[in-house]
Order: structure tokens, then C-alpha cells, then sequence
């Protein structure tokens, strides 16, 4: 097969339907992020970003995204920074057009530039992958979901005080059942499993059962709980929320719990304090320059964050319990529509539109591209680039508040004028305007 992506500092090369070349006319533009040896990111003024477009309404929401991601850093910058943007391929264009689901070249494009922005994908329904997101995590190694949670003026909510909600989900994304390590019911290996765990460790199994491993480790724990610390300090967040359930897993999830208090006492001692000694030694209050470690259990969590969400700031959390705690925050201000995220590596970065492809509305200019455009806000921040992220989130808050918003929110809101979703972009870059 022709190599898929052909220099990637100079163009993107496309196959044509009679596997010809289409050969793009962008001559080259742009320069690499880089790592300095501290880690921290070299971000030129002329970054080159690659995007995958994604599957469903992606190709909607990313084309208004990407005009609002340009006006904002154009009119914060004046001209003087300019993104670059890079298509590579994933999902059904990238099958369509080479046979391939995760071609290889996407993957090492990714890696090289450092950070990336992709629209939602669909999950293969055979061969191979299971899920391209999980996929693109596991291969890339970006261990950290960060899914920020915050309340704009406006947004529909069934909370009574969503204003209240304003906190960071940190979910690790390598391991727990996301590694789907399983065996179905009734097979041969199954059944290996089934009788190692009956006759070698003398459990009591269902010959029926399907079985999942769900494997939860020292190291990725320590360097997703180290970076949610990091993360509270840098940001001025008052607490670190280590949730599990330890009660009844006691050695992967309780692990969780056991190495995540770890690294708040042994690489964090002068920053952080723990509950018990706030209640022990300082009389319930947190002492300036510190950082509370706590815990709380999955299940009391989903209470906590309904009737208690301001005591609550950073969140750290396994994979699975990550992904349902971060929906069901992101329903109590506006739903998946408004709810950015990234995966986070070190040094590699890839934001995403957190909800799915919505398939039946593709291609219809409907859908609200809001969870994407506050993930570039995420990629513009993480870049250094906080005025154009600014702009857009300020410029985003005027336009909610003046009930000009798409379909999924105009039916939840009294008065509201109904958008499209190149239109709700459109929307935004006028009231850039007005935020100046």
C-alpha cells in the first residue's frame, strides 16, 4: 500500500478511488511543538496540530470548531500566532480509504507533533478493536482522561445550583476492565480460566460465567494521582478526591486508594494534608499553601457530587468508575454537548469531543459543538495560549445567556432561538466581539 502520510512537515498525502495519488496543494507551512527536558512543551508561534475529523456528525462540529478555534487566536494574537492544522485518519474515512481503522502513520503523526484534537469515532463492530478511542489511549499511552466540569450561566441543568459544580475529573485511562481482558462463556479458554480459579485458588465460579480480568497497578496509579496533585497545586484547588471501592475490592481498587495516598505523603509531604490530620491537628481548617488528600467510596460519590458538589474540586478515579462519574457530572451542567476532554500523556496530548457520532444527525448541520470547541479551549490552554481560550469560553457564555444555542439546549430553554451548528460557531465569532 502507498504510504499513507508522506512527510508529515510538508503535506498529507490522500489515495484516490483508483488508488492513484491526490496530491495536496498546502506546500509547507508550520512548526513542531517540541518537549523541552523539563517536559514542558516548546509551542512555536505557528504550531502545526494534527485533527482527526472523526465519524458521525464529526465533520460538522469539527468545521465550526475549527473556525472558532482561528478567529479566537487570531483576534487574541493579532495575527502574530496562527495554527496549522493537519488532517490524519481514523475510524470510517480512515477504513474507507485504506482498509485500515488506526493506520500506523496517525498514530506516529500524533507522537510527533505532540498534541492533537479529534472528533468522536465509531467502535468497529468486528475485527481487531474494540474501541478506537480506548485504542488510541492504550497505543499513545495517554493514561489521564481529564474531564473538566463547570457550570456556564444559562446552560439547562436539572440542579437546582449548578453554579455549584466546578470540578476536574482525573480518570485513568490504561487499565481496569478497559484493558478487555476477558474470556466469553462457554469457550475453551474460558473454561481453562473457569477450572485454574475452581481447582488452583478454590473459587467458587459458574461453569457458565464469562470472565474479565480487571488489573490495577502501582505505577498507573502513582503517575495519574501525581498529576491530579500537581494539577490542584498549579490551579489553587483546595482538594484532591481519591474515589474507589476499596470496601470490596480490596486489592485493585483498594490498591487505587493505598498508592494513591502514597504519592500525597512521600512525594508531596509539604504541599498536602490529609482528612484525618485536618481534623486531628488543625481543627477542621486547611492551613494556607495546602492541599487536602481524601477519599470517598464510588457509590457515595455520585451522592456527594448531586448534593455537595462545592466541596469537591480535583477527582481522581480507576478507569470504570472514571467513566461513569464523568457523565453523570457533565449531565448536572448541560450534558455530553457541553462537556470537553482530553487524554493526557507525557509528553503526547489529544483532546476530544467526549460525546459519541450520533449518527443519525450527521451530515444535518444540527448537532451542538460545544463539547469540542471547550476541548481546543482545554488544547489552547495546555499550548499556553490562554487569551484565545479565554475569548472563546467569555464569547461562549454570552451566547448561552442570550439563549441563542443549538436544538439540544433550545428545547430545554424558555425564549430560546434555535441554531445550527455552523451557525452556533458563527454565533460565537460575532460575540468575540463583544468580550474584548
Amino acid at each position: 500500500m502507498i504510504k499513507k502520510l508522506v512527510d508529515l512537515n510538508f503535506s498529507t498525502l490522500k489515495l484516490s478511488s483508483n488508488m492513484g495519488l491526490n496530491a495536496l496543494v498546502e506546500t509547507k507551512k508550520g512548526t513542531k511543538i517540541t518537549v523541552n527536558q523539563d517536559n514542558s512543551l516548546a509551542v512555536p508561534d505557528d504550531p502545526i496540530i494534527p485533527f482527526i475529523e472523526g465519524d458521525g456528525v464529526g465533520g460538522d462540529i469539527w468545521m465550526a470548531t475549527k473556525k472558532v478555534i482561528n478567529a479566537a487566536v487570531k483576534k487574541s494574537y493579532q495575527n502574530k500566532k496562527k495554527v496549522h492544522w493537519l488532517e490524519v485518519y481514523a475510524g470510517q474515512k480512515a477504513f474507507d480509504m485504506y482498509g485500515d481503522w488506526l493506520p500506523e502513520d496517525t498514530l506516529q503523526a500524533i507522537e510527533e507533533h505532540i498534541i492533537a484534537i479529534k472528533g468522536p469515532l465509531t467502535t468497529p463492530l468486528s475485527g481487531g478493536i474494540r474501541s478506537l478511542n480506548v485504542a488510541l489511549r492504550q497505543k499513545l499511552d495517554l493514561f489521564a482522561c481529564i474531564r473538566p466540569v463547570k457550570y456556564l450561566d444559562g446552560t439547562p441543568s436539572p440542579l437546582k445550583n449548578p453554579e455549584k459544580t466546578d470540578l476536574v475529573i482525573f480518570r485513568e485511562n490504561t487499565e481496569d476492565l478497559y484493558c478487555g481482558i476477558e474470556w466469553e462463556a462457554n469457550s475453551s479458554d474460558c473454561k481453562k480460566v473457569i477450572n485454574f480459579l475452581r481447582e488452583e485458588m478454590g473459587e467458587n465460579i459458574r461453569m457458565d460465567s464469562g470472565i474479565g480480568i480487571k488489573p490495577i497497578s502501582a505505577f498507573a496509579t502513582k503517575r495519574l494521582v501525581r498529576m491530579a496533585i500537581e494539577y490542584a497545586i498549579t490551579h489553587n484547588k483546595k482538594s484532591v478526591t481519591l474515589v474507589h471501592k476499596a470496601n470490596i475490592m480490596k486489592f485493585t481498587e483498594g490498591g487505587f486508594l493505598k498508592w494513591g495516598y502514597e504519592v500525597a505523603l512521600k512525594e508531596f509531604a509539604e504541599k498536602t494534608i490529609t482528612e484525618d490530620r485536618l481534623h486531628s491537628d488543625f481543627g477542621g481548617e486547611i492551613p494556607p499553601g495546602k492541599v487536602l488528600i481524601k477519599d470517598r467510596i464510588a457509590d457515595s460519590m455520585f451522592q456527594q457530587v448531586l448534593l455537595r458538589p462545592e466541596e469537591y474540586e480535583v477527582i481522581a478515579l480507576p478507569n470504570l468508575n472514571g467513566d461513569y462519574l464523568s457523565d453523570a457530572c457533565a449531565a448536572q451542567t448541560g450534558g455530553l454537548g457541553m462537556a470537553p476532554g482530553a487524554n493526557i500523556g507525557i509528553p503526547t496530548a489529544l483532546f476530544e469531543a467526549t460525546h459519541g457520532t450520533a449518527p443519525k444527525y450527521a451530515g444535518k448541520d444540527k448537532i451542538n459543538p460545544g463539547s469540542l470547541i471547550l476541548s481546543g479551549c482545554m488544547m489552547l490552554d495546555h499550548m499556553g495560549w490562554k487569551t484565545a481560550s479565554d475569548l472563546i469560553t467569555n464569547a461562549l457564555q454570552i451566547t448561552i445567556a442570550n439563549k441563542t444555542v443549538t436544538y439540544d439546549l433550545a428545547r430545554q430553554l424558555k425564549g430560546a432561538r434555535e441554531l445550527k451548528c455552523s451557525e452556533f460557531g458563527d454565533e460565537l465569532i460575532s460575540n468575540m466581539e463583544k468580550t474584548a
